[in-house]
């Protein structure tokens, strides 16, 4: 080959690359932007636990310590815990960095948040992830840990995992309900990497389907606050999954406006509903619509499967997700699945 069709071909080639690249990153395609996935967890690996949000106690973090590691993990905690400042596991700048030594530790390859409550959106532009996204580990919890796997959605594409943290692991495994034993079993699943698969009940208000997606949210709450900032949520092409607890129905209704008109309901792959709890409304001032009414009216326009009554969120059925990760769902006459694609 002559020197002036070698330089043609290098110049195709690196335009095809360019244009896979370009398709890989575009926004078209973003559902299944290629994910980064920390290595799964084997006998012998660490656990880091620390409180990057709310306050809890040392004996409180016990149970969970003592169950994970007759998983056979080593477990290793975190200044924040026991530390009390106000509402929060120790001061801004504690937890800031108790959970930065966490990331940057070499030999912690996970690292469970010890519960959420509030906290992690005051720190969370003072972390450094640097070393984390050259060497990732798994990041655990929900809640107000939404931020965390926002965050690291949105800016280093790394897979996470939303699931029940310390304070939801019973102090007593021998007299746990099996609703609590399968649930906590399904984090240890996630992060040795087995395949996940969950069912959920046949919901009249169900909107029938197969999508194919990444999977991403959390807390209603957290991903509306968070528009708008550097931990924004993109959705587009990916299979949203939404909870949230505590809130009144207007509060709902309004948080989902947001999701609309911020254009996060728009090009959805699918949606998955999870569980609410709700303050009840003040008689005589009843809002006159269900959660089922308010989020079926946002996404009228729109032709993708909506899966209601999911089993995550603040109850007892809330399972382990791998957040960043592709997953098919699929609605049907006689139920919901949600299964992981690799």
């Amino acid at each position: 080959m002559n020197r002036k069709n070698f330089i043609t071909s290098l110049a195709a080639a690196g335009a095809a690359l360019t244009t896979l690249d370009s398709w890989a990153l575009s926004t078209e395609n973003a559902g299944f932007r290629k994910h980064k996935l920390p290595p799964y967890l084997k006998p012998g690996d660490t656990i880091g636990i620390t409180s990057p949000a709310s306050y809890i106690s040392l004996a409180d973090v016990q149970p969970s310590v003592q169950l994970m590691e007759s998983w056979g993990f080593k477990i290793v905690m975190g200044s924040t815990i026991g530390k009390k400042d106000f509402t929060y596991g120790g001061t801004d700048d504690e937890r800031t960095a108790d959970f930065q030594q966490m990331l940057d530790n070499p030999d912690v390859k996970a690292i469970m948040c010890a519960r959420g409550g509030y906290g992690f959106v005051r720190i969370i532009d003072r972390l450094n992830f640097k070393q984390f996204a050259k060497h990732p580990k798994w990041l655990i919890g929900f809640s107000d840990i939404t931020v965390l796997h926002c965050h690291i959605n949105r800016h280093l594409g790394i897979a996470t995992l939303h699931s029940k943290m310390c304070n939801s692991f019973p102090s007593d495994w021998a007299k746990a309900e099996p609703i609590q034993v399968t649930t906590i079993e399904s984090i240890k699943q996630a992060l040795t990497g087995e395949a996940l698969k969950y069912a959920a009940p046949v919901s009249t208000y169900n909107r029938l389907g197969k999508t194919e997606g990444q999977l991403v949210g959390g807390n209603l709450s957290m991903i509306a606050t968070l528009s708008g900032t550097k931990s924004d949520l993109e959705t587009k092409g990916k299979i949203l999954f939404i909870e949230d607890t505590d809130e009144y129905l207007y509060s709902i209704d309004r948080m989902f406006w947001n999701l609309k008109r911020t254009g996060k309901l728009d090009k959805l792959a699918g949606l998955i509903i999870g569980g609410f709890k709700l303050k009840p409304d003040t008689p005589g001032e009843e809002f006159g619509k269900t959660i089922y009414d308010i989020v079926m009216e946002k996404v009228k326009d729109y032709d993708y499967p909506v899966c209601f009554d999911f089993p995550v969120g603040h109850q007892r059925n809330n399972v382990a997700l791998r957040c960043g990760v592709p997953h098919v769902l699929e609605v049907g006459d006689k139920g919901s699945t949600l299964e992981t694609i690799y």
